[in-house]
C-alpha cells in the first residue's frame, strides 16, 4: 500500500505527535499518524500532568553529577544510572557531563522558559478548541522543602525565574499551610510558582485522540517503522512493520524513548536515552489537597486529578527495560509522610503502577527542527521530563515549520542535529 506524497507521515503518539498531527491537520493537511502501541501506552498518559514554565533548568545542571553518584548506592533514591558497559550510555553520560555547567544553564533557561510560556497559552487555547473538559488549573505548583539547603537554593533559584518575567513568590511554613488548609504540612517553606499549571492526561490525551479523529487523521496503531528509503536528501519511503511503504511529502519524527533508534535508520544521530518513572493514584487524599506539589528533597510529584491523586518519581537512566523495581517504587510512598505527615500510604500492588520511559537528551534540551541531512523530515522530541508540558508549543512549531510560517519561540538550541 502506498500513500500519496501530499500527506505529512507523523511518527508516534505521545503528546508531540498528537499534537503536531492536530495542528497540522488544523492547518489543512492531510495527516497520516502511526503509533507503535495503541495510544494509550506512551508517556504522556502516566505523567504528573502539570505545565511547568519553572522549570527552565534543564536536567544538565551543576550538581546533578555529584547526586547521582551518591544516590547509585541508595536503592530507594530518586535518580539512577544503571553501570553498564553500553556505549550509547557511556557516550550518552559523557555528554551529559559536559553540559552540566552553568553556562549551559544561563544560555538555555530563557529559550525554555519562552517554549514552556508559549505552551501554557496553547493549553487555554486547546481547553477551548477540543470542547472537552481536561481538568485544566492555573493553581500554580509548590516546591516543598524540609531542609536549610534546599531552602536556600530554591530561594536563589526563584530570584532567577523572577530575573526571567515568572512568578515565583518563596513561602515560610505558615504561608504555605494557609494554602493547603485541610491537609497538614511538615515542610520549612515552599516557592510557589504561580506561573505553573496542571491537568488530568488521559482526558487530554482522549479529547485529543478523539478530535483526530474527527478532524480525518489516519490514526494507525500497532506498527512500527522499520526503516526509511533515502534518495539524495529526502526520505521517499517510510517502511512499516505491517509490509506498508509510505511515500509522503513531510515526516514528523516524534517517537519518544524510541525516537534515537528510529533517526538512526535515517542516518541520523539524535542521543536519547530512556529515564523510566513510575507513578500510582490514591484516593487517600479525599480531595483535600488543592495545589500540586513537588517534594524536592525526594524528588516526589503529586497531582490532584481526576478525582484522586497521582504520585510518581524517580528517573532510572539506562538501556530500557519492562521490569518494575519496587525498591524504587518504596522511595516513593516513603516520601509522603515525611512532607503529609497524616498520610502513610499502603504500598501499591504491581499491577496498580504505571511506568514510563522518558526521552532523556543528554543536554536537558528538546530536540526540534528540520533535519540539515533530510529535508523532508522534522524531529521534535527528547523532552525528558517536561514533554506534556511542552506539547502543545512542539506541536504548534512542527506546523509552522512545515508550513513555512513565522515561529512564535526561537528553536536555535533545539538544532536535532547539534549532537551528529
Amino acid at each position: 500500500m502506498e500513500m500519496k506524497q501530499e500527506h505529512i507521515l507523523v511518527i508516534g503518539g505521545g503528546i508531540a505527535g498528537l499534537a503536531s498531527a492536530y495542528y497540522l491537520a488544523k492547518s489543512g493537511r492531510k495527516v497520516i499518524l502511526v503509533d507503535r502501541g495503541d495510544l494509550t501506552d506512551n508517556c504522556s498518559f502516566g505523567n504528573a500532568g502539570m505545565i511547568v514554565p519553572s522549570h527552565f533548568t534543564p536536567l544538565a545542571a551543576p550538581g546533578m553529577i555529584e547526586k547521582g553518584i551518591r544516590w547509585m548506592f541508595d536503592s530507594k533514591s530518586p535518580f539512577y544510572v544503571k553501570p553498564s558497559l553500553n556505549w550509547p550510555l557511556l557516550s550518552w553520560g559523557m555528554k551529559f557531563i559536559r553540559h552540566a555547567n552553568d553556562r549551559h544553564v544561563i544560555r538555555s533557561s530563557p529559550a525554555l522558559r519562552d517554549l514552556h510560556l508559549y505552551s501554557s497559552q496553547l493549553y487555554d487555547q486547546l481547553a477551548l478548541e477540543l470542547g472537552i473538559d481536561f481538568d485544566l488549573h492555573h493553581r500554580g505548583i509548590l516546591m516543598l522543602y524540609k531542609s536549610e539547603k534546599t531552602a536556600e537554593e530554591e530561594s536563589h533559584l526563584a530570584h532567577r525565574a523572577r530575573d526571567l518575567g515568572l512568578d515565583a513568590v518563596v513561602l515560610n511554613r505558615e504561608e504555605v499551610q494557609a494554602l493547603e488548609p485541610q491537609v497538614q504540612l511538615d515542610v520549612l517553606g515552599a516557592v510557589h510558582y504561580r506561573c505553573d499549571g496542571h491537568l488530568y492526561p488521559p482526558a487530554l490525551m482522549a479529547a485529543l485522540i478523539g478530535k483526530l479523529k474527527e478532524m480525518g487523521v489516519a490514526l494507525q496503531t500497532g506498527v512500527q517503522v522499520e526503516g526509511f528509503e533515502l534518495q539524495a536528501d529526502r526520505i521517499v519511503q517510510t517502511v512499516l512493520s505491517d509490509g506498508q511503504r509510505i511515500g509522503a511529502g513531510q515526516i514528523v519524527l516524534t517517537g519518544g524513548a524510541w525516537m534515537g533508534k528510529l533517526a538512526r535508520n535515517a542516518r541520523l544521530s539524535v542521543p536519547v536515552m530512556p529515564g523510566k518513572g513510575y507513578s500510582f493514584r490514591t484516593d487517600a487524599f479525599e480531595k483535600k489537597v488543592l495545589h500540586p506539589s513537588l517534594l524536592l528533597e525526594a524528588r516526589v510529584a503529586l497531582t490532584p486529578m481526576g478525582g484522586h491523586v497521582r504520585i510518581g518519581g524517580t528517573m532510572e537512566l539506562g538501556p530500557m527495560n519492562h521490569q518494575i523495581n519496587m525498591k524504587r517504587v518504596a522511595g516513593i510512598v516513603d516520601a509522603i509522610p515525611a512532607y503529609y505527615p497524616e498520610y502513610r500510604l499502603p504500598m501499591p500492588q504491581k499491577q496498580e503502577i504505571w511506568y514510563g520511559f522518558r526521552p532523556c537528551s543528554p543536554d536537558g534540551l528538546p530536540y526540534l527542527g528540520i533535519s540539515r541531512k533530510a529535508s523532508n523530515l522534522v524531529l521534535a522530541g527528547g523532552l525528558g521530563m517536561m514533554g506534556l508540558s511542552l506539547g502543545p508549543a512542539v506541536g504548534q512549531i512542527v506546523s509552522d515549520l512545515i508550513n513555512g510560517q513565522a515561529l512564535q519561540t526561537d528553536i536555535q538550541l533545539f538544532d536535532p542535529e547539534r549532537f551528529d
